[in-house]
């Protein structure tokens, strides 16, 4: 083998490897660019938001409280 023909082998030995690398992480960088937006907020869901107020509905108006706390079922 020649000096020639020894350096194209090698060439074609290094590049093979780093061009899968490329189209691998092209193929993320395209996935993430395409990809449409999910729908709504990433956190807890509306309806599993904490109610500052004890009592509130979901309708937005305070239940009357009684000044004490009920004790948990156990």
């Amino acid at each position: 083998m020649s000096a020639d023909e020894e350096n194209s082998v090698l060439w074609v030995a290094l590049l093979l490897p780093l061009l899968s690398v490329l189209l691998a992480v092209l193929d993320r960088v395209e996935d993430r660019l395409f990809t449409p937006a999910p729908g709504g907020p990433r956190h807890a869901a509306r309806k599993r938001h904490l109610r500052l107020v004890r009592g509130t509905g979901g309708n937005g108006d305070p239940a009357l409280d009684d000044g004490r706390s009920r004790p948990r079922a156990a």
